[in-house]
């Protein structure tokens, strides 16, 4: 089944898994089995977009701390 045929449900679930796979890949602590299941239900498109969205979130808080820190 292609993804544009696939139902929103099926979509939406795909990018909450995604969100979840990369909040956990970030932190460093999933086991095997969960990461594995995880790839196998989620679209790869949708995990380089969170994963994207993820780090310029991460860096864009880092400056806002520097900046917050040295305004001090």
């Amino acid at each position: 089944m292609d993804n544009d045929q696939q139902p929103a449900h099926v979509q939406r679930t795909s990018f909450v898994r995604s969100i979840k796979l990369v909040a956990w890949s970030l932190l460093g602590i999933r086991s095997r089995k969960g990461y594995q299941d995880d790839l196998a239900k989620v679209n790869p498109v949708h995990v380089v977009l969170v994963g994207f969205v993820a780090v310029l979130l991460f860096v864009v808080s880092l400056i806002g701390l520097v900046n917050w820190v040295v305004a001090k």
